[in-house]
């Protein structure tokens, strides 16, 4: 039954072992590959992915020579929407990709369902699946194939947070004020240190003097760089 699978996710003990589960998973759905990826959007810089897959040897080159990642149909609507999209070679066509998809098409990549679903703190779990064969033409059948991915995506994630995210945040991490975790939060957010001392009911000074504190307790050369370390260490969020 795939109830089995939505349980079986969550208790996976490892990345192969994710992998696994959601292969098995995607298989009893009638998908041959599969493609799940944890996003993570930083205050600075490229967001990081991390994935697991099943990808055919020598797709991942292909794909990633193909250049056009940003103009992706399917990975725009992700990016976007929270909907699932189910996508075919009309999908590529229209977005003038034709191209695209006949190169990823060798590899299987005929059609498929994704969706992504996007959490707080600027965290995103993308799952895919995808085969060679048509879809169901019947509706109903259809529907609850996309259902039953929706609901193990939401499962799925759980896991892939657990696994793929561990706790960074140990012993060896430095010691911040409340007042430096806040300015920093702040500070994240976009906020000037003459905004962070009204948030906070203090001067921009002393704004300015929490942060750099954290800054130098953190070993960081600026406010930027001293974010994206305290967001790695789990000391904001």
């Amino acid at each position: 039954m795939l109830q089995d699978g939505y349980l079986s996710v969550l208790e996976a003990r490892d990345r192969d072992e994710f992998l696994g589960q959601v292969v098995r998973f995607a298989k009893r759905l009638g998908f041959d590959t599969v493609t799940a990826t944890t996003i993570i959007d930083h205050f600075l810089g490229e967001s990081e992915l991390i994935s697991v897959d099943n990808a055919p040897v020598g797709y991942r080159d292909t794909h990633e020579d193909m250049g056009q990642a940003q103009r992706d149909p399917v990975m725009q609507h992700c990016k976007r929407q929270s909907v699932p999209i189910i996508w075919n070679r009309d999908t590529y066509v229209g977005a003038g990709l034709a191209d695209k998809w006949d190169e990823q098409a060798r590899f299987g990549y005929h059609t498929g369902v994704a969706m992504a679903l996007h959490l707080p703190e600027g965290r995103h779990f993308f799952l895919g699946v995808d085969r060679d064969q048509a879809l169901p033409s019947n509706r109903s059948e259809l529907t609850r194939m996309v259902a039953d991915l929706q609901l193990f995506a939401v499962h799925a994630q759980e896991a892939a947070q657990r696994i793929m995210l561990p706790a960074t945040r140990d012993s060896d991490a430095p010691s911040l004020t409340p007042r430096e975790v806040e300015s920093l939060r702040w500070t994240m957010d976009g906020k000037t240190a003459w905004e962070v001392g009204n948030i906070l009911g203090i001067s921009e000074r002393t704004a300015v003097l929490h942060v750099n504190n954290a800054m130098h307790k953190l070993g960081c050369i600026n406010k930027h760089q001293a974010v994206l370390k305290a967001l790695r260490l789990g000391l904001i969020r």
